[in-house]
């Protein structure tokens, strides 16, 4: 086996030349994902069963800057055989330009559930991306037994446990932005979750593409619950400008010491195996069993949470060279086989798209199943910001830091995501159904 070990951080400039021969004179893809350490190491595995399987190599090359490092390397003509990006958004970028291939109707085999079909044709009528694997968002985390008493259904609940948490001396949230070049992310994922939650799917979709103000009524309160909710004295551990620091991966570690340094955790289902991994001082790592999440709230009380529109992301695969060897890969990546690999790894937090998966005994907890069904029935919404242009996204992960510095600078904020918004071409944005399956809303 011939896979380097290459962890590229910051922006490397670093060619990828597509589909080299290794040493028996064999082809070797070369594979970009944006996975290090852990991920890394689980994705690993699942190219280890591909090559066990087909005899093709994979030389993989893992950087939290991938869309920065893939930019350079289409630009340079260099692109590696195949990509994998957590941004349809970008990916879409691609089509337009022509380097992204088409896979055919032969890649894909069985189809996945309606909802995420315009998301692996990334807005056109021709299948271009395979999901490697999914995200449910619109979560909040917690320690069992910290919260004193049933979790929050609505967002006066939340407000008023918030409250209370704080009046006892403990911080409520834990909450860390930075990301690399991507920090500020974790923000833009509330402001998605609140304004789906109080404006409805009609307007989050109008919203993530590109065809609703930011300087909108509904985009703005957003913002403001948000700052209402995280920006008081005593709501984050560290103050917000501690947040602006911390790696968005520790943020959850003080939920899990004696006394909890903070109760609340609005993370993506990924946290599942971030918790299992945290190392802390004089206990073991937290068990599957310590923790447990409630869907984030709703605004009317009337509505059933876990019935409501979730967020969701995923991590896409899409081909810049195609060639035999690179199908092939495409088309374990998309099989049941190769979905089943990832998710059965013992540590749990990533998920298949795949329903079939579900009664095969892959998700070893009932978190993990709970997370899985969720993904596979719907309803839910695609992550906006990952819908968006790599300019609008930028600017919004910017803006989302710019206003845990100063929540009082809101109006010049959303005028200038407004002005960036004003300036992308409308066949640049990416459209996607959003809310509920049988009518796409």
């Amino acid at each position: 086996m011939r896979r380097s070990l290459v962890a590229l951080s910051g922006v490397l400039l670093l060619g990828l030349s597509a589909c080299t021969a290794g040493a028996t004179g064999a082809p070797v893809l070369t594979v970009l994902a944006s996975w290090e350490g852990a991920e890394e190491q689980a994705f690993r595995a699942v190219l280890d069963e591909f090559e066990t399987e087909s005899g093709i190599e994979v030389d993989y090359r893992g950087t939290r800057s991938v869309s920065q490092v893939l930019r350079s390397d289409v630009q340079k003509g260099r692109p590696p055989d195949i990509a994998v990006l957590p941004n349809p958004g970008e990916l879409a970028r691609y089509v337009d330009s022509g380097d992204l291939r088409p896979l055919g109707t032969e890649v894909l085999g069985e189809r996945p559930g309606p909802q995420w079909q315009p998301l692996q044709r990334l807005g056109t009528e021709a299948d271009y991306a395979v999901v490697v694997k999914a995200d449910l968002k619109s979560l909040i985390w917690y320690r069992r037994g910290s919260l004193p008493g049933a979790p929050p259904r609505t967002w006066a609940e939340l407000a008023a446990l918030s409250g209370d948490l704080s009046a006892r001396g403990q911080a409520p949230w834990c909450l860390g932005m930075e990301s690399q070049s991507t920090s500020g992310w974790p923000g833009t994922d509330w402001i998605e979750d609140i304004l789906l939650r109080r404006s409805g799917p009609q307007v989050y979709q109008r919203w993530a593409a590109g065809e609703l103000p930011w300087t909108s009524p509904e985009v703005r309160r957003a913002w403001e619950d948000w700052g209402q909710l995280v920006a008081r004295p005593g709501a984050v551990r560290g103050g917000t400008h501690g947040a602006l620091l911390l790696g968005f991966g520790d943020a959850a570690k003080p939920m899990f010491t004696t006394p909890p340094g903070c109760v609340l955790d609005h993370f993506a289902s990924s946290r599942i195996s971030g918790y299992q991994g945290y190392e802390l001082p004089g206990r073991p790592k937290p068990g599957i069993a310590e923790f447990d999440f409630f869907p984030f709230p709703v605004v009317d009380g009337a509505a059933e949470p876990s019935a409501e529109p979730a967020g969701v992301s995923a991590d896409l695969a899409g081909m810049f060279a195609d060639t035999p060897e690179a199908r092939e890969l495409m088309r374990y990546l998309a099989s049941e086989r190769g979905q089943a690999v990832w998710p059965s790894r013992e540590a749990g937090g990533t998920f298949s798209i795949n329903p079939n998966l579900l009664d095969q005994g892959v998700y070893r907890d009932p978190l993990s199943e709970r997370v899985a069904r969720r993904l596979t029935s719907g309803p839910w919404c695609f992550d906006a910001s990952d819908m968006m242009p790599a300019t609008m996204s930028d600017a919004f992960h910017r803006a989302v830091l710019d206003y845990l510095g100063d929540p009082g600078d809101l109006e010049r904020l959303l005028e200038v995501l407004e002005r960036v918004r004003a300036g992308i071409p409308a066949d640049e944005r990416l459209n996607l159904p959003c809310g509920r399956e049988e009518n796409g809303k």
